[in-house]
C-alpha cells in the first residue's frame, strides 16, 4: 500500500517520493492582500451559498491589470463578499470586456469554483449575447475561425490560422434598415471573440471603434445619426447564462435586460425602420 508521508519539521524538499506512497497535504488558502476591497457599482441577478451571477455595467474593468489596479469588478466583489479573497480572481469564472455589459458567473468557494471552471471548459455553460451589428445579416450561421493577437496593433485581436480555436453561433433576432440585432452564443471564450468574428464577417458591432463599427449610414434619419453618435461603446450585452448548478445539479437560467443605452438604440433603430419601410 506504500507509506504515508506527512509534513513535519526537518522534512526536506529533496526527500524522495516512492511509487505507492500517499501524500497528505493540508493546504491553507490565503487571501490575496494586493487586492483592495472597494465600492464598485454592479447588480446581482442571482446568489446562493455556492455562486453569484452579477450584472456588470459599462466602463468597469473585470479584474486588475496593467493600468487598472483599482475599482475593478474584482475590487467590488471583495467589498461585498470578503470571503472571495481566497479564490482566484475573487471567484470569477470568466470575463467580458470593459465596455461590454451583462452577466458574469462567480463561485463562492473552492468546490463550486472547480466545478464551474470545469463546466466552462467543457462548454456546458450556455452564454448568449445581444449584439447589434452594422449591415443587414440575412440569416444565422456559425463562425469557426481561430483568433490570435494582431502582430501590428497589439491591442487588437484578429482571425489568424495559428490562433486559438474560436466558435460563435449567431441568429437573426430583428433586422433594421442599416443594422441587425443578433443573438450570439459562444462555444469558446477568446478575447474580443464576438467583436472579432462579427468584423470578420463584414458586420462589426455598432459603436466598436477598435474593429470598424463606427460607420455612419448616410441615409439614416437625424434621430438615428444622433443616437449612433452618442453610443460610446460596442453594442454588446451578455444577456443570458444557463448552467447546471454545481451543488444541486438543477438547471439555472439567469437573464439580464438590455441596459439603457442599448435599449434606446434598439428603439431608435425600430423607429427609423418603421418610418422607412
Amino acid at each position: 500500500q506504500g507509506r504515508v508521508t506527512t509534513a513535519m519539521p526537518g522534512l526536506k524538499p529533496r526527500t524522495r517520493v516512492h511509487r505507492g506512497d500517499r501524500l497528505t497535504l493540508d493546504a491553507l488558502l490565503e487571501p490575496d492582500e494586493s487586492l483592495a476591497p472597494q465600492p464598485v457599482g454592479y447588480d446581482i441577478r442571482f446568489q446562493d451559498n455556492d455562486l453569484i451571477i452579477v450584472d456588470k455595467p459599462p466602463g468597469v474593468v473585470v479584474h486588475p491589470g496593467a493600468g487598472n489596479r483599482d475599482h475593478t469588478l474584482v475590487n467590488g466583489l471583495l467589498a461585498r463578499f470578503p470571503e472571495l479573497a481566497v479564490l482566484p480572481r475573487a471567484g470569477l469564472v470568466h470575463r467580458i470586456d470593459k465596455d461590454t455589459t451583462g452577466l458574469l458567473l462567480v463561485a463562492r468557494h473552492t468546490g463550486s469554483y472547480r466545478a464551474l471552471v470545469s463546466a466552462m471548459a467543457a462548454r456546458r455553460i450556455r452564454r448568449t449575447y445581444v449584439a447589434i451589428v452594422n449591415g443587414t445579416v440575412e440569416s444565422g450561421g456559425r463562425v469557426e475561425a481561430a483568433i490570435g493577437r494582431d502582430p501590428v496593433r497589439r491591442t487588437r485581436m484578429r482571425v489568424r490560422a495559428d490562433g486559438r480555436p474560436a466558435v460563435s453561433n449567431y441568429e437573426v433576432v430583428e433586422p433594421y434598415r442599416f443594422h441587425t440585432r443578433l443573438a450570439v452564443r459562444l462555444e469558446t471564450g477568446r478575447t474580443h471573440q464576438i467583436r472579432v468574428h462579427m468584423a470578420y464577417l463584414g458586420h462589426p458591432l455598432a459603436g466598436d471603434t477598435r474593429y470598424g463599427g463606427r460607420r455612419m449610414p448616410a441615409a439614416a434619419s437625424p434621430e438615428l445619426q444622433a443616437c449612433l453618435q452618442r453610443l460610446d461603446r460596442q453594442a454588446l450585452h451578455a444577456a443570458s447564462l444557463t448552467l447546471q448548478h454545481p451543488v444541486t445539479d438543477q438547471t439555472l437560467t439567469v437573464e439580464s435586460p438590455l441596459p439603457a443605452d442599448l435599449e434606446q438604440l434598439v428603439d431608435t433603430l425600430r423607429s427609423d425602420h418603421a418610418a422607412n419601410p
